[in-house]
């Protein structure tokens, strides 16, 4: 609780104690008065009666305005209520108050580790504070006692060895590092520290000798290109390059395992391994041991020796871009056949099984950068690079060898030929193509882009498995517009094998391979039956392809079908053949206009009118047709065609029974005109009138307006003025109101409106 609120809950607190104190007076009927006086001044001389009177309101109900506690916590915070003033300063002034300063000081100190002897904070603050008073003999001992409860805690030993260096006590600092690397041989900050104190001090005979015993722990990649760039410091170039042999192989000979028994193992050797004291006696080489216990102590030391060299395998592995600086090192210091040898090695050394695409990336780059500015675009360097590209682009799996691509199509930009260039790209766009399809197989537009690709620039075998791979991939479902992409797949595919790989056996497979495929009782592809139907008249197979378009006609009938057929038909001068064809597709769909049309203008074409009369009278009889008028016009045409004029009035006659469209009675006058008869100005007049008269109640006044107008036209190239006259009474005239419309927002608006046209 802060010090704001303690103070306001003890004035609460006191209030209520006074009222509880108050005195009491024994109320009788002649003490009333006094009860009352006295209850009066205890209340006024209480130090709090404000509150007293503001606690007593009768009004119960709460506040507008709620104080809260963050709001006493403010205001306290506002009055410096919790500030503590400041301890006062102390002067020592002579070596008696230094001495009871010190003691005090200990035995607060001594106080804390006693509490908790774990806390190595405690330990740290009473080091430093006696090693700011020079007392570095108490300080040490202090760390030694540290180290004596927690002897694995860096910190500790970090802080105890810097204390030892702040003094220039170096000797005890080493003997400190000794220790330290000894117990926890892997913290590599001891190692750091302790040759980067080594070196200061120029000793570095003595790093060097760290830096091996360093080494024997098998420790992490830094720590050996720490010892490495130690080494280059001093242009200790050979010894650097021992150290990456020993660095980059060392994986290798920890697989090196040893061929003695397990029983005859030194004693040294475990030391090494095991980092402890081994008696050597406890095994004699060359000994037999019939104990059972002393074998299986053996196989327990053979699995020890297992775990340590296995981890060392994970801790240094020969990784690749160890071995590219191995060789950037020899590059580097002019040893250009050293660094080429090992870049060789680190070839063979991962083989065919591991391949990494970096490796060869800068061995590549290696052979490139010999001898620029020298060589041509045909030197042995330059061939060597190309070589080493495709090697390993022929062995590592292209989705892992990206990076790889890429510089080798820099090289070949670089130095290569236009066909080099080409195959680079094409290669390039394969991959492409290759994760496209793969990620989504049903992807055609993916699969039409690389079968272009392929047939471009591969044999015919390449491109056959291409093609083979994307057929493969059908439609998971039957709905026709899933197949549209998938069946351009096989026309491409026959017409390859047609006219690139000229194999009309492999096209007819093809093609009677598609038509199997494609389920045809719920569609079917008219283009697939017909382009099969020509391949097979252009191999002169007449038989094949009607058998094919009648299979197709017989399976699954439509309009694209039977129009190819009777276009093939009439192409072979087969007439017989399309008057068949046209009547079963007549029975296949008998409102189609076009088809009686052509049935019709074929009849024609043979010279019998008779048929093509009959074929177009079946025609306006059939109860439901498509485009109607399009029939009666070409029926008209027809007879008009013959000079049957009297059969093309009684057509007109009949179409107007069955529609009054004006654009049929203009039609109508217009072919009295072309007649050529006496009557024939006449006759086209007594047209007009009756259309006049026909369409005079009809609703569209738009199709009289037309069909006056035209009348208009006629009389004024062959009329007299007074007939010209006449119709120009007939003529409307446009009426214009006005009204009034109100809009959304409920504003008035005044518009013109338009009511069409009233004769006069």
């Amino acid at each position: 609780m802060s010090i704001a609120a303690a103070s306001l809950f003890g004035r609460w607190r006191a209030v209520t104690q006074t009222a509880l104190q108050r005195p009491t007076i024994p109320k009788s009927p002649g003490n009333q008065g006094k009860h009352r006086v006295t209850k009066r001044r205890a209340a006024l001389s209480n130090p709090m009666f404000t509150l007293v009177t503001v606690v007593n309101v009768k009004n119960k109900a709460p506040a507008e305005v709620q104080i809260t506690a963050e709001q006493l916590l403010r205001e306290a915070k506002e009055r410096e209520l919790e500030l503590l003033p400041p301890p006062p300063k102390q002067k020592i002034t002579d070596e008696e108050e230094l001495n009871d300063y010190k003691l005090r000081k200990r035995k607060t100190f001594e106080d804390n580790i006693r509490k908790n002897r774990t806390v190595i904070s405690n330990w740290i603050k009473y080091a430093q504070w006696e090693e700011s008073l020079k007392e570095v003999q108490r300080s040490r001992s202090i760390y030694e006692r540290a180290l004596d409860v927690d002897h694995r805690n860096i910190t500790l030993w970090l802080k105890y060895a810097e204390m030892e260096m702040k003094n220039r006590l170096v000797n005890h600092a080493r003997n400190i590092w000794d220790r330290a690397i000894t117990i926890l041989p892997r913290v590599n900050q001891f190692w750091y520290k302790y040759t980067y104190m080594e070196e200061m001090l120029g000793n570095v005979a003595g790093t060097r000798q760290v830096f091996e015993r360093w080494m024997e722990w098998q420790p992490e990649e830094q720590a050996w290109h720490s010892f490495i760039n130690f080494e280059l410091r001093y242009k200790e170039v050979d010894r650097a390059r021992s150290i990456y042999e020993r660095y980059i192989l060392s994986n290798a000979k920890n697989l090196a395992f040893s061929t003695e028994p397990v029983y005859s193992i030194s004693g040294t050797r475990l030391n090494s391994m095991l980092g402890k004291t081994f008696d050597p006696t406890f095994f004699q080489p060359k000994k037999t041991i019939e104990s059972g216990a002393i074998v299986f102590f053996a196989c327990f030391l053979l699995y020890v020796w297992l775990f340590l060299n296995i981890r060392a395998l994970v801790m240094v592995h020969p990784d690749v871009k160890n071995w590219i600086k191995y060789a950037r090192f020899e590059e580097k210091h002019g040893y250009i056949a050293h660094a080429r040898k090992v870049y060789e090695r680190a070839v063979e050394f991962f083989g065919e099984d591991h391949m990494d695409e970096n490796l060869y990336v800068a061995f590549a780059k290696f052979e490139e950068n010999q001898k620029e500015g020298v060589c041509g675009p045909m030197c042995i360097c330059r061939r060597g690079s190309r070589v080493i590209y495709k090697y390993a682009l022929d062995r590592i799996p292209k989705q892992q060898a990206q990076e790889l691509f890429k510089t080798y199509t820099i090289f070949e930009k670089k130095y290569g030929d236009r066909r080099g260039i080409e195959d680079i790209i094409v290669n390039k766009r394969r991959f492409q193509y290759e994760e496209e399809v793969k990620a989504n197989p049903h992807n055609y537009d993916a699969w039409f882009d690389y079968l272009r690709l392929v047939e471009s620039d591969t044999d015919a075998d390449t491109v056959r498995e291409v093609y083979e791979r994307a057929i493969a991939n059908v439609p998971p479902t039957k709905e026709k517009r899933h197949w549209k992409r998938y069946i351009y797949l096989w026309i491409n595919y026959g017409l390859y094998e047609e006219l690139e790989a000229k194999d009309p056996e492999r096209t007819r497979q093809v093609y009677q391979a598609c038509l199997e495929l494609i389920p045809h009782k719920k569609f079917t592809f008219a283009k697939i039956w017909l382009m099969y139907a020509q391949f097979e008249i252009r191999q002169k197979n007449l038989p094949f392809a009607r058998k094919a378009l009648g299979t197709s006609i017989g399976k699954c009938p439509k309009h694209k079908l039977f129009k190819g057929y009777i276009e093939l038909e009439l192409q072979l001068r087969e007439f017989d053949r399309c008057r068949k064809l046209y009547e079963k597709f007549l029975e296949f769909a008998p409102e189609n206009c076009t088809t009686w049309i052509k049935f019709a203008e074929l009849e024609t074409i043979l010279g019998d009118t008779e048929r093509a009369r009959a074929v177009y009278e079946l025609a306006i009889g059939q109860p439901r047709l498509d485009m109607p008028e399009v029939l009666w016009k070409s029926y008209i045409d027809f007879e008009i065609e013959q000079e049957e004029f009297e059969k093309t009035r009684n057509l007109y006659r009949r179409l107007l029974q069955r529609t009054q469209h004006v654009k049929v009675w203009i039609s109508f006058a217009q072919f009295e005109l072309t007649t050529g008869s006496d009557d024939t100005v006449m006759k086209c007049r007594q047209i007009y009138e009756e259309a006049n008269k026909t369409l005079r109640n009809c609703e569209e006044k738009e199709e009289r307006l037309m069909l006056l107008e035209s009348w208009r036209s006629y009389e004024q190239e062959f009329g007299a003025e007074s007939t010209q006259q006449r119709v120009a009474k007939l003529m409307p005239e446009r009426v214009k109101k006005r009204r009034k419309l109100q809009a959304e927002d409920g504003v008035r608006l005044t518009a013109v409106c338009r009511l069409g046209f009233v004769p006069l």
